[in-house]
């Protein structure tokens, strides 16, 4: 399913209507910090959406959105996502809820400046809304805003004033907000059969959580450092844009209706805050150039990447530049021009380690790393692609990028049996990551070892949420010529477990219809 907007604005704009309300996330009860100046959920609320339902939802429209072509699988720019987010967060963990879910922000390629959240804490943010934001408040702000409509479990207070078939207009939104990208007609088929004559109650408790998360989201953006003039500034320019285009509003304002109340409520709040200076990361302009090269894979996107790093080259500001000279080494790695992207990479390096601020950037972003391991790997200097690997994860611990980047280079260097230990010791520290357990699966393969290999590929389904396929990966283990007696053991308490929850979870699908 290709991720493309209906192109009749009459068709964009009806399905944005139906749509609205599936952005608006909710995942876990608000604390009395964050909900002292709102409604308090009562008990039948929290009956029809739990927020174990909540993150269950979530991780379902998170498959597809992760099979998506457009779906931004790029380690250096999903780090440095959750690396703000996580920031915004630790600063009201009490956002989190009783459950305390670990959150999920992500991008996903499309130049229409739209945000949105789903159940359970993912957030995701379009390439267009990124290039937008013109600092990294106004990046914030929209991040603090989409918080906030997890926080205050939107989802879950909207089941509750509809109180009949409540899952099913969800989910029927949710399709549609995917479905729209490849089949404007399929998308407001799906909306309109889940919604009916709920859409208005729908859109009026819409533009309260508006509020709602414009409150939160405040008070996330200033107890986390950055500037709160940012919230203000993003919204205006958002507003300018309703008033000049109309039916061609920016997407975010058709998802997220900004009315006058909003935009006064958000200054207001304004006038009793003391101004504070917040400068930019470095690594903002970094993840903006990566951006601007990801968002496209033709060669007039190439050329118009490159025409705006041009730019960008002229400025008086050393991000700016120094960020521009790192796209233009990015966009030759992705031309596969390998060396000159190494020579350009090198170059900037360098300057940014002459750089009393930016240099930073080396020590605390898998950025410069994670690029210089990937032209290594493209040009068969695998050897030297582990030892960058193992340095970077020296300075780096906490990139999962890296970690990736390491087995994928001790593969390419045939060193199977060194990835396949390090993978079995990375499982035991992150078991709730699939992508390790993918990785862990083909090493495995190339091993010969098959029992093991569909252990591990099942390990990765169940993760994914998908219990049928990891059952049956399950069925091809115990079959397997090498499977041995700890293997089989192995296969049966899984095989026991799995199928226990997959029973409990179509027992609930059945109550649910």
């Amino acid at each position: 399913m290709k991720l493309k907007l209906p192109s009749s604005p009459k068709k964009i704009m009806c399905l944005a209507v139906l749509t609205a309300t599936c952005f608006f996330s909710a995942s876990i009860a608000p604390s009395s910090t964050l909900a002292q100046n709102l409604p308090t959920l009562g008990d039948t609320e929290r009956q029809d959406l739990s927020p174990l339902m909540e993150r269950k939802l979530g991780e379902q429209i998170m498959q597809s959105v992760r099979r998506d072509p457009d779906y931004m699988d790029d380690a250096p720019l999903s780090e440095y996502l959750n690396r703000l987010g996580n920031r915004m967060l630790e600063t009201r963990p009490d956002a989190r809820g009783e459950a305390m879910y670990d959150f999920e922000f992500f991008a996903v390629r499309d130049p229409v400046l739209n945000a949105f959240a789903f159940p359970g804490g993912f957030i995701g943010f379009h390439s267009g809304l990124i290039l937008t934001a013109q600092s990294e408040s106004e990046l914030a702000s929209v991040m603090g805003h989409e918080i906030g409509h997890v926080a205050q479990r939107h989802i879950a207070r909207m089941i509750g004033s509809q109180k009949v078939d409540s899952l099913i207009p969800i989910a029927a939104m949710i399709l549609a907000a995917l479905a729209a990208r490849s089949s404007p007609d399929a998308a407001m088929a799906l909306a309109v059969g889940g919604q009916g004559v709920a859409i208005q109650r729908q859109l009026n408790f819409s533009r309260e959580a508006e509020r709602e998360a414009d409150r939160v989201g405040f008070q996330i953006l200033r107890d986390a450092g950055f500037d709160t003039a940012g919230m203000v500034s993003f919204f205006g320019r958002l507003q300018v844009a309703t008033r000049n285009y109309n039916d061609t509003a920016p997407a975010y304002l058709r998802s997220h209706p900004l009315t006058s109340e909003r935009m006064a409520d958000i200054q207001a709040r304004m006038i009793d805050q003391r101004y504070k200076q917040y400068v930019d990361s470095f690594e903002f302009s970094l993840a903006r150039a990566r951006v601007r090269v990801l968002q496209t894979d033709t060669p007039q996107g190439y050329m118009d990447a490159a025409t705006f790093f041009d730019t960008q080259l002229k400025t008086d500001q050393e991000d700016s530049k120094l960020a521009a000279r790192y796209g233009f080494a990015f966009l030759a790695y992705k031309q596969k021009d390998y060396a000159k992207a190494q020579e350009l990479l090198d170059k900037v390096v360098k300057q940014v380690e002459t750089s009393p601020r930016q240099k930073i950037a080396l020590k605390t972003t898998s950025m410069f790393a994670s690029l210089d391991i990937d032209i290594k790997l493209a040009t068969k200097q695998y050897d030297t692609a582990v030892k960058l690997a193992e340095q970077a994860m020296q300075q780096l611990p906490l990139s999962r990028g890296i970690v990736y980047q390491y087995v994928d280079a001790l593969v390419a260097a045939n060193r199977h049996e060194d990835a396949a230990r390090f993978l079995r010791d990375q499982v035991q520290l992150y078991r709730q990551d699939p992508k390790l357990q993918n990785q862990l699966g083909k090493v495995y393969e190339l091993q010969g070892k098959q029992a093991l290999q569909h252990i591990a590929l099942a390990e990765a389904y169940a993760l994914n949420s998908a219990l049928p396929a990891a059952l049956q990966q399950l069925d091809i283990a115990r079959r397997a010529p090498d499977a041995q007696y700890y293997d089989q053991a192995v296969i049966d308490a899984k095989e026991r477990e799995w199928k226990e929850k997959h029973k409990d979870e179509m027992k609930d699908e059945k109550n649910r219809k």
